[in-house]
């Protein structure tokens, strides 16, 4: 046998060196396969080796820093989801609360002595649903005069808003195996009583906690977890008054990313979703007495949507406008008997965004995943209700937000940019300007946007063009929750942390 040829042992050597390197660091074997011998379609051939090795070497990086360091893997709105370190852990979040020297506190007595403002953000989105503030002006001039941090620290869990009266801001989270309805100072943040019980709801994709924003009323707060526990508290003090298991009591099954529509106060009433009736018996609206939490009667047979319902005058009846997962719905208010229906189906049956109310008798839907929105015309006729459709497209697109109306004009995401529609005609005015999977309100004449990665920023509501005055960093990580505005204090929260912001001029 003759002796090995040196050569033929520097190459397996150089061989033995690469596959080492690679299995090291993919890029470092890559640069030796293309420093050292062989043909080019032998180099070619081990790229493409190297490349898949590399999706094998980057899923067992991911995974270990996932089982050993803490990071975890969140949906922002697109299919691909997003490695973040950011966690809700409540444990983590007391110590920092801790260490900030944040801790509970009853309201002082020169706090409950002082005058407060009459309620004005007591429900979703505003007094309408609508995201309109109206209740003084603001600040809009953010580049000489930034909105000023009042407070910030650390919050639980979900998806909710903050509700505001007599002082205090209202929320829902979740607090490791508990959900919490929280009230906190509105002045200094400091947590003022938790109504906590057993609950947690999670999904993969939009992760764990309560989704619902409480809705206050004459001194009674109404808050609906993601489980279907609907309780009645004295809003001052957290005291239960009554409550209800929606999904037990009205054979209802929840929906896929939680039961999310916040209950709605109509005269002596409330009204709740209560997710997809199963039985011959069970409806999805249901309604209580909102003093003693007696069942006053139930409606729709359907499975429910995630918008929340609205009170509204249209075609000059007073009405409801509830969503199920395939229709829109209008609905007496005092019997819930329907009285006229238009087919919005959403994929994933995923009908997030409130109807915008353009005119008397007009109303404007809009979805994302594909949908578009659509505006509709509500007429009288000799059998009740006819529904017209005026003109549909696919130029706003709303996720998991809503759009306003200022001047005939709708200004909303349309998925994560900015766009301005004709309300009349559904003409595109401008599209411009990325805000992530946020939310916007309207104040002044102004969008008030707080982005889907926790930015601020404010935008001129007019249809000549996109004018962005200024962006500003507000809270961290990813944020779908609606902001609040009460008292010229604007209220932001995500999963994460919660802040308050001075808006007054």
């Amino acid at each position: 046998m003759s002796p090995e040829s040196p050569s033929a042992s520097d190459s397996r050597s150089a061989a033995r060196r690469l596959r080492l390197a690679t299995l090291a660091f993919p890029p470092a074997g890559l640069c030796l396969l293309w420093l050292g011998p062989g043909t080019l379609g032998r180099k070619l051939l081990g790229t493409l080796g190297v490349a898949l090795f590399s999706l094998v070497y980057a899923a067992a990086i991911l995974f270990l820093l996932h089982r050993f360091a803490g990071l975890r893997f969140e949906m922002q709105g697109r299919p691909i989801p997003v490695p973040t370190w950011q966690v809700t852990d409540y444990e983590r979040l007391e110590k920092a609360r801790a260490a900030n020297g944040v801790a509970p506190a009853a309201k002082s007595p020169a706090a409950a002595s002082k005058k407060l403002a009459a309620p004005y953000w007591t429900d979703f989105r505003g007094p309408n649903r609508d995201g309109l503030y109206a209740e003084q002006p603001i600040n809009v001039d953010w580049t000489k005069s930034p909105p000023k941090l009042l407070w910030k620290q650390p919050v639980g869990g979900g998806y909710a808003s903050f509700v505001v009266a007599e002082g205090l801001a209202f929320t829902i989270e979740q607090r490791r195996e508990q959900e919490a309805v929280t009230a906190y100072d509105v002045e200094t943040g400091r947590e003022v009583w938790a109504h906590a019980y057993p609950a947690r709801f999670h999904e993969w994709m939009g992760g764990e906690g309560p989704r619902a924003t409480p809705t206050w009323h004459a001194g009674r707060l109404y808050s609906l977890g993601g489980t279907g526990q609907f309780r009645c508290l004295e809003a001052g003090t957290g005291k239960l008054l009554w409550q209800h298991d929606l999904l037990a009591e009205h054979s209802c099954t929840n929906l896929y990313f939680a039961l999310s529509a916040a209950p709605l106060i109509v005269d002596d009433k409330v009204l709740v979703l209560a997710g997809e009736p199963q039985g011959r018996d069970a409806r999805m609206l249901v309604v209580y007495d909102k003093v003693t939490g007696a069942l006053a009667w139930k409606a729709i047979e359907g499975k429910a949507g995630y918008s929340s319902p609205m009170l509204v005058t249209l075609a000059g009846e007073r009405q409801l406008l509830v969503h199920s997962s395939s229709h829109l719905l209008g609905v007496s208010p005092t019997d819930g008997k329907p009285l006229w229906r238009f087919p919005w189906r959403v994929e994933f049956d995923n009908t997030i965004a409130q109807p915008m109310i353009t005119g008397t008798n007009r109303v404007v839907l809009s979805a994302g995943y594909g949908t578009g929105a659509v505006g509709l015309e509500l007429n009288r006729s000799e059998g009740g209700f006819a529904v017209k459709e005026l003109w549909r497209n696919k130029l706003l697109k709303n996720k998991f937000t809503s759009s306003v109306l200022h001047e005939g004009h709708l200004y909303g995401l349309d998925e994560d940019i900015l766009v301005c529609l004709d309300a009349t005609t559904g003409e595109r005015r401008w599209k411009d300007g990325r805000y992530g999977y946020g939310q916007v309100l309207l104040a002044s004449g102004h969008l008030i946007i707080l982005c889907g990665d926790g930015d601020l920023a404010l935008v001129k509501a007019t249809p000549e063009r996109h004018t962005e005055i200024a962006r500003v960093p507000a809270i961290k990580g990813k944020t779908w929750n609606h902001p609040a505005l009460a008292g010229g204090k604007l209220l932001v929260r995500n999963a994460i942390e919660m802040a308050c912001f001075d808006l007054r001029p």
